[in-house]
C-alpha cells in the first residue's frame, strides 16, 4: 500500500510538503506541485485517508442513529421515517451528516457501534434501549436515548407521556359509547405474539407498552369496564401478527369488538384494510384507532383517529441536544395530542 512517504521520498521532498500538496495546495509552488502529482500517479496513490484526517482533526461531522432493529427498520416503519426526517432536516442546517447504525444480531450490533465513524449517537429505543446505552457509552460519545425506560438522570433523553396519551384516546373510545374494545398491542417480551394475560401485562419489559396498556385501562375501568375480560393481543407491529389476532378477535362468532385500539397507526392501518377485505366497515362496524400520528393516518380511508406525538421534532430536538451538549437539559418530555378523525363513531345500535 503507497503512503504519502513513499511519494514524499520518490519525489525528494519533505512528507510535510507532500501533505500540503494535496491538503493545501496553493501554498505549493506550481513546479513542486506538479511534480509531487506526476510522482503520486505514477505510484498509484490516490491522496490522503479521509477517514485519518477526520479522525486527527477529533470530528467528523456526523451523527449515528441507531437502533437495534434490522437496518430495514428506518425505511419500512411509518414512525421511524418520519423520525429521519426531523434528524435529517436539523442536521442540513448544520451542514452535517447522517450513519445508519442497526442490527438485529447483538454481536454485530455491539461491532457497527464500536467502528461507527461518527460525533454522537441517537438511540431508538424500540426494543434492546439498556444495550444501546451501555454499547454507546463505551464509546464515549455524546448520545441522546429516544423512549428509554430509565430513571438515570446522567443519560440524556426524550420520551412523551405514553400513559397520558394512552389514557386520552381510550377515554375517547369509551366517551362514543363502545364497550366491547380489544387492544392490539406492540411487544410486551421479545419473540411472543397472540393473546395476552394479565400476568404477562404486568411483568412486560418494554415499557412503552407497559404504560400505554396501563393508560388504556385506567379509562376502561373509569367506564366500569371490567380490563380482565378486554382482550390483548400482543403483535409485532407487523402485517403477519396484526392479521392473525383479527382472526382470532373476528372468527365468526356471534360477538366481536366494536372498537379496536391499536397500539401503533401501523397496527391500526393495517386493521382497517384487513376489516374491509371482510366486509367490515370502519366506523360503522368497528371504530379503530392508533397511536403516533404518523403521515399516512390522515389520508386512510377512513382517516385515522389516533394520538400524534411530536415525531419529527423530535428527531431535530435530538440533533440539537448533541450538538449544543450540556446546554440542554438531559431529560424532554414532548406533549401528544388527541387527533380524532373519521375512523371512530358510535357503535353501531342493535338491529339498527
Amino acid at each position: 500500500m503507497i503512503k504519502l512517504s513513499d511519494v514524499a521520498k520518490a519525489a525528494g521532498v519533505s512528507q510535510g510538503t507532500a501533505s500540503n500538496v494535496f491538503n493545501r495546495p496553493q501554498i505549493v509552488r506550481p513546479e513542486v506541485r506538479e511534480k509531487v502529482e506526476a510522482v503520486a500517479r505514477e505510484l498509484g496513490y490516490s491522496g490522503p485517508d479521509p477517514k485519518g484526517r477526520l479522525l486527527r482533526a477529533g470530528k467528523v461531522n456526523a451523527i449515528g442513529v441507531a437502533t437495534a432493529e434490522p437496518l430495514s427498520y428506518f425505511f419500512d416503519d411509518p414512525f421511524a421515517r418520519v423520525l429521519m426526517s426531523g434528524i435529517s432536516e436539523a442536521l442540513d442546517v448544520h451542514g452535517a451528516g447522517i450513519s445508519l447504525v442497526s442490527s438485529a444480531n447483538d454481536e454485530k450490533l455491539a461491532w457497527n457501534i464500536q467502528s461507527a465513524i461518527v460525533d454522537g449517537f441517537i438511540l431508538l429505543c424500540i426494543e434492546g434501549g439498556n444495550r444501546l446505552v451501555e454499547l454507546t457509552r463505551d464509546r464515549k460519545l455524546p448520545f441522546v436515548a429516544l423512549e428509554l425506560d430509565t430513571d438515570d438522570e446522567t443519560i440524556a433523553q426524550i420520551g412523551i407521556d405514553d400513559f397520558d396519551g394512552a389514557r386520552r384516546i381510550a377515554e375517547h373510545v369509551v366517551d362514543l359509547g363502545h364497550r366491547e374494545i380489544a387492544v392490539l398491542s406492540l411487544q410486551l417480551v421479545d419473540d411472543r405474539t397472540g393473546r395476552v394475560t394479565p400476568d404477562q401485562i404486568d411483568t412486560a419489559i418494554y415499557s412503552a407498552t407497559r404504560d400505554r396498556l396501563r393508560g388504556y385501562f385506567a379509562s376502561l375501568k373509569a367506564a366500569g369496564i371490567d380490563t380482565d375480560a378486554v382482550p390483548v393481543y400482543e403483535t409485532e407491529n407487523d402485517r403477519k401478527s396484526v392479521n392473525a389476532a383479527l382472526e382470532a378477535l373476528f372468527d365468526g362468532s356471534a360477538t366481536h369488538p366494536t372498537a379496536l385500539i391499536a397500539m401503533s397507526d401501523r397496527a391500526a392501518l393495517f386493521a382497517i384494510e384487513w376489516l374491509r377485505g371482510r366486509g367490515v366497515a370502519v366506523p360503522e362496524d368497528v371504530s379503530v384507532v392508533g397511536f403516533d400520528g404518523v403521515p399516512e393516518g390522515a389520508f386512510s380511508d377512513p382517516p385515522l383517529t389516533t394520538v400524534t406525538q411530536p415525531i419529527a421534532a423530535m428527531g431535530r430536538l435530538a440533533v440539537q441536544m448533541i450538538l449544543e451538549g450540556p446546554s440542554m437539559a438531559r431529560r424532554q418530555m414532548l406533549d401528544v395530542e388527541l387527533t380524532i378523525r373519521a375512523s371512530t363513531a358510535p357503535p353501531r345500535v342493535l338491529g339498527a
